[in-house]
């Protein structure tokens, strides 16, 4: 079953005396963070309307409704913020790294199954998914269309095409 609210970010400080935060994002791209007209505070999803975001550096800058002194900014550092997934419209063949998270990688071929995918690696180039085997090793394995060919959220299974040497 599919979280309906995805953690996006952490609020690390506050940012000046109007009771802006600043939030250390946990996506692709902090951009990404500015597009919410609502996010959602703590393991409760506690709503919070967001006046005005904006990206400095790598962290999001935030002014949220309500949120007007420095103490009440103060309040809020180490809060963890939440998403909704109904508020974004992935594009084909996008995913949520929690949704891939314990997905079964298997052999399109042949049917083995390597293990359960346990993290995403962002590398530049192409991310790369760690699939840890039933014995515990790691084995990477690079997201590019030759490799991964179908991902089926229905099954909670990738299907992956392992180049020559991959794995040994």
């Amino acid at each position: 079953m599919k979280k309906q609210y995805l953690e996006i970010g952490k609020i690390v400080n506050r940012h000046g005396l109007n009771g802006t935060v600043k939030v250390m994002p946990w996506c692709d791209s902090p951009d990404f963070l500015c597009e919410f007209e609502t996010l959602y505070r703590g393991a409760k999803h506690i709503p919070m309307t967001v006046e005005r975001a904006a990206v400095q550096k790598n962290t999001v800058l935030i002014k949220f409704e309500g949120v007007d002194t420095p103490e009440a900014a103060d309040a809020l550092r180490n809060a963890v913020l939440f998403m909704d997934r109904n508020d974004v419209e992935l594009d084909e063949d996008s995913y949520f790294v929690q949704d891939l998270l314990g997905m079964t990688v298997k052999d399109a071929d042949s049917g083995t199954v390597y293990g359960k995918l346990t993290d995403v690696l962002q590398t530049g180039a192409n991310d790369v998914y760690e699939v840890t085997a039933e014995d515990g090793r790691k084995l990477l394995v690079p997201v590019i269309p030759q490799v991964v060919l179908r991902i089926d959220d229905e099954t909670d299974t990738v299907l992956i095409r392992p180049l020559e040497g991959l794995f040994d």
